[in-house]
């Protein structure tokens, strides 16, 4: 590594370290600010909030990595123009390019460092949190968290290996369900199917009523032997309650990549939808480049003659990663309404901007 090399990753590292900083602080500051009334409405102890806000910390270095990653590099190389020391570097016959080499690589660097953080850290710490918040803050939980949107899709549940629960809706709130497949196995084969278009926990009975039903007894042989198609009500015991689902049923946000591999596997074995999850793996992979397209956008924006200098590339920084942020959401919306299949769908953001990055990197000359 030449000693320009080392000048650049230096400048580069100290101001990421009190950028990303900065973002914490701002993030832990505002959600402090946001949730301090459903801490007091609930009376959660001081310690349970320092314990909640331990395990979202990695949620806020996740989010806030690129943004200090796109602030580094434009400060970093607008400090070495500003100083006329990026003059001097291309009167040495220095390019641009070749100045981006140490930086590109450390934008990889970092884009490992996301995807572990995510994977290893983010998704554990989401899930305490989540356990937090329904063991202490019941009455009020955070907005942003996948159950308090109270209602979850392709929920797949097994219960001692003789019993498959598939529910294509289910409604947190209401504790009720739409089109519940309920399969019970002996030694492997299957000996009853129940299909109802609706279901609903009845409290006092601590059962479930079925709504427009079949059940279906099979043999050893998988033979039908009794049919029963009603579009009245029934009560059974469907061998689950509405705890287990809220308990072992995991958001896309608490699980690593292959614990996603896995959900998706055993949703397509049992016939159940896995778009959600199918964009949620594979955004995994694509938000963790954001660093390395970031830099790549950072670099033509820090040594451009536009008027204003580097407080003009500071607001152009700022819109382009909310701009990048608003893209990611918009792939991701279109993938969960299957306009776009999942792949294409978590990877749009990357493609457009890392394409134009590339092509401001290249439309800037040497």
């Amino acid at each position: 590594m030449k000693r320009i090399d080392k000048y650049l990753i230096r400048q580069f590292i100290t101001i990421f370290a009190m950028a990303i900083l900065g973002f914490v602080a701002v993030f832990l500051i505002v959600d402090l600010i946001e949730n301090i009334d459903k801490f007091i409405d609930n009376s959660v102890p001081i310690r349970i909030v320092l314990i909640f806000y331990f395990y979202t910390l990695p949620w806020f270095f996740s989010i806030g990595l690129p943004m200090a990653t796109l602030i580094a590099t434009v400060f970093s190389i607008g400090m070495i123009a500003k100083r006329n020391e990026w003059t001097a570097m291309k009167s040495s016959g220095i390019s641009l390019y070749r100045v981006s080499i140490p930086l590109i690589i450390a934008g990889l660097v970092l884009s490992f460092i996301s995807y572990e953080l995510d994977n290893n850290f983010v998704t554990k710490g989401n899930e305490k949190v989540t356990d937090l918040e329904q063991k202490y803050m019941r009455r009020k939980v955070r907005h942003n968290t996948f159950r308090t949107n109270k209602i979850l899709n392709d929920v797949l549940l097994q219960k001692h290996e003789t019993a498959h629960i598939s529910l294509a809706r289910y409604t947190i709130s209401g504790m009720e369900a739409d089109n519940a497949t309920i399969l019970t196995l002996e030694n492997g084969t299957i000996t009853k199917r129940i299909d109802a278009k609706q279901m609903f926990w009845n409290d006092t009975l601590e059962l479930w009523d079925l709504t427009n039903y079949s059940i279906r007894n099979f043999d050893e042989q998988g033979k039908e032997t009794q049919v029963i198609i009603s579009q009245s009500d029934t009560t059974i015991n469907a061998n689950f309650i509405p705890d287990d689902i809220t308990k072992q049923f995991k958001s896309p946000d608490e699980m690593n990549y292959n614990e996603l591999t896995e959900r998706i596997e055993l949703l397509k074995e049992n016939g159940v939808k896995s778009t959600r999850w199918e964009v949620a793996r594979y955004n995994k992979i694509s938000f963790a480049l954001t660093s390395l397209i970031v830099v790549m956008f950072g670099l033509p924006l820090a040594v451009s003659k536009q008027k204003g200098g580097l407080a003009f590339a500071a607001g152009m920084s700022v819109l382009v990663i909310f701009s990048y942020y608003a893209f990611i959401k918009f792939g991701q919306s279109l993938g969960y309404k299957e306009v776009l299949n999942p792949l294409l769908s978590a990877w749009i953001g990357n493609i457009i901007f890392g394409l134009g990055g590339i092509i401001l990197l290249f439309s800037v000359r040497k």
